[in-house]
């Protein structure tokens, strides 16, 4: 009995997201699709309805065969929402072959080289002062914070993302979702 009420506390501390205090065993889903912990990003992402146009900015840039690599990656993964709420025309501005490397620098600004749970970027924050910054793949710089356990990223341009879904795991690292672009001082 004993041994089964520890399992049972056990399993409930682990299941616990330290961002959002819901419980859960599993992944979340995301944009209505399981994602499996098995699978790599880009196996994952195509999943998600909510994300297919950070998918279809990814192809165009080129960067399918990265984000399937070995990493590890936290990938902070704008909605199509975000997308949408970029000035009219700019998203299909972006993935015109002209604009690859423009579109490329912006999407590895979403990704940073190292696996980074909402509660390693909680502690990194507080032990900075409320404020971690960090270098992505793309060369900017983001500011990372944790208050009231609410993740926000804000990027070089001071726009303000906040993580609407942390903690998505994936085989070669993790996705936050979040619900704005993050854009590089140009």
């Amino acid at each position: 009995m004993k041994r089964a009420l520890f399992a049972l506390a056990l399993s409930v501390m682990l299941g616990t997201s330290s961002l959002t205090g819901i419980a859960y065993a599993e992944n979340p889903m995301v944009g209505g699709a399981p994602m499996v912990e098995t699978k790599d990003i880009i196996d994952n992402a195509v999943n998600s309805k909510d994300h297919t146009t950070l998918v279809a900015a990814v192809k165009a840039a080129g960067l399918v065969d990265t984000l399937k690599g070995k990493g590890p990656f936290t990938v902070l993964a704008p909605t199509n929402e975000a997308f949408a709420a970029l000035p009219a025309g700019t998203v299909e501005n972006l993935l015109k072959p002209e604009n690859k490397d423009q579109l490329t620098k912006i999407l590895t600004c979403h990704v940073i080289a190292a696996k980074a749970m909402a509660a390693d970027i909680a502690k990194m924050a507080m032990d900075d002062g409320g404020t971690h910054m960090v270098d992505t793949v793309g060369g900017c710089k983001l500011a990372l914070k944790a208050d009231g356990g609410k993740v926000t990223v804000t990027d070089e341009s001071g726009n303000v993302a906040n993580v609407t879904i942390a903690d998505v795991v994936q085989s070669n690292g993790v996705i936050h979702v979040i619900d704005k672009v993050l854009l590089p001082k140009m």
